[in-house]
């Protein structure tokens, strides 16, 4: 009698060769790009202590509650494989005690996360993302340069017809009074509803965090949704000034997107920017990748406090977008180390060092710059330890002339260039023709 044939279980698939190759191609991409912008990559367990997961990202949340993979190993401990890799990357950042390295720490993975739902086009149980973050300032210039250095990977792979959602989530300060007018007016808009209407886990979850209402995907409470207050009403000062200065900066980047005072995040540890990127080829199930800040999470996980932003992409669905669209990831292999260093001193010199980077990384340096200021001593400490052959120097003088300080740092011989030049210089020196 012949034995019955196994299938792989319900919500997992096989990554064969030919496929395979284009997962590689991908994740070759995000090497190579995020390298440009000084990310190294990490590479954290697949399974954790189910502890991780439920300080995380949020007790009442559906994934602690519905989704997780989680099971006691023979030592009695309750694990469970990630269902995200943040609170991963969090943890170890914690662990190994990274936060005493000056500076951002700019970390990528890539891998395996696990969810029990229902499998869909381009979402299975057994799904696989890479995983951006950026931790050590609250400084909007590193949203901005968080958000150029994702849709220069997703443009890099082909892919078109996107939109990009930004808001707002508000702070300690400010997002528990929106959270409360949010709950009376859900528990008024809700109060006839019977069977069919308001399931009672749902109103469970709504009175726990009301704003994961808003995440909702089901077609029944879109009204509701459209109707509810919105947090750009009750925003304090540093909230509004921390988007209105991210959207200047994405302005200046060139970087295209809408501001949507509804659009939320279903992980609890998220605060002040919030973004998603969209696709038109994608159907109802319309997310392509999302992200934001989490401020606060370093230290719920027993570590300093520590402002903190990042994004994840499910590859399952990029690999659909891009095969829809006949396109391939191009580029060069990377991991290397940063080539340029920008060194700014003052506002002006700041939002102009943003500007700096991405033409450089544009024409395929890499380069890193800090954030949140900090004296010429200590920025040049940072730009040392990044292992730099080029520092950049830009002050207010430099500014008002028209020119950047270049330092060799191997002779730390130093010179002055005009900025129009700078990227040209640059290139002839480290890009050399054969």
């Amino acid at each position: 009698m012949a034995r019955q044939k196994l299938t792989a279980v319900r919500g997992v698939k096989d990554i064969l060769p030919e496929e395979a190759r284009r997962w590689s191609e991908a994740e070759r991409v995000a090497r190579e790009i995020f390298a440009r912008y000084g990310y190294g990559e990490i590479r954290v367990p697949a399974f954790e202590r189910t502890e991780l997961f439920s300080r995380g990202i949020g007790e009442g949340t559906d994934i602690v509650t519905k989704e997780m993979y989680t099971f006691e190993d023979k030592g009695g401990d309750s694990i469970t494989l990630r269902p995200e890799a943040t609170a991963s990357i969090c943890r170890a950042y914690v662990q190994n005690s990274l936060y005493a390295q000056a500076g951002v720490a700019k970390l990528f993975c890539t891998g395996p996360m696990f969810r029990y739902e229902r499998p869909q086009a381009g979402r299975y149980r057994q799904f696989h993302q890479i995983d951006a973050e950026a931790l050590g300032t609250d400084d909007p210039a590193l949203d901005a340069e968080v958000i150029f250095m994702l849709m220069e990977f997703l443009e890099a792979v082909g892919l078109s017809g996107l939109s990009l959602q930004l808001n707002n989530i508000g702070d300690a300060e400010c997002r528990p009074v929106y959270a409360a007018a949010l709950l009376e007016f859900l528990r008024e808009e809700t109060a006839g509803m019977g069977t069919g209407g308001m399931d009672e886990s749902l109103a469970e979850r709504i009175e726990r965090n009301p704003l994961r209402f808003l995440d909702s995907k089901d077609p029944a409470h879109a009204g509701i949704i459209s109707r509810a207050p919105t947090i750009d009403q009750f925003w304090n000062e540093r909230c509004r000034r921390h988007l209105d200065t991210l959207c200047r900066h994405l302005d200046r980047g060139g970087v295209h997107y809408e501001r949507n005072p509804a659009l939320v995040r279903g992980l609890d540890y998220y605060c002040l920017t919030v973004f998603e990127v969209t696709s038109e080829n994608l159907g109802a199930q319309n997310a392509v990748c999302g992200g934001g800040r989490y401020d606060g999470l370093v230290e719920e996980l027993g570590g300093p406090p520590t402002p903190a932003i990042g994004f994840a992409i499910g590859m399952e669905r990029l690999l659909q977008l891009t095969e829809k669209a006949g396109a391939g990831p191009g580029g060069e292999p990377g991991d290397q180390p940063i080539e340029v260093f920008i060194v700014a001193l003052g506002e002006s010199a700041e939002a102009e060092s943003l500007t700096l980077a991405s033409e450089l990384r544009g024409r395929g340096l890499r380069v890193d710059r800090t954030f949140g200021g900090g004296s010429m001593k200590s920025q040049m400490k940072r730009a040392d330890r990044s292992g730099a052959r080029y520092v950049i120097v830009l002050g207010e003088d430099e500014i008002s002339g028209g020119v950047v300080s270049l330092r060799e740092m191997a002779e730390s011989r130093q010179e002055s260039f005009e900025r129009a030049g700078i990227g040209d210089y640059l290139c002839a020196r480290l890009r050399p023709s054969p």
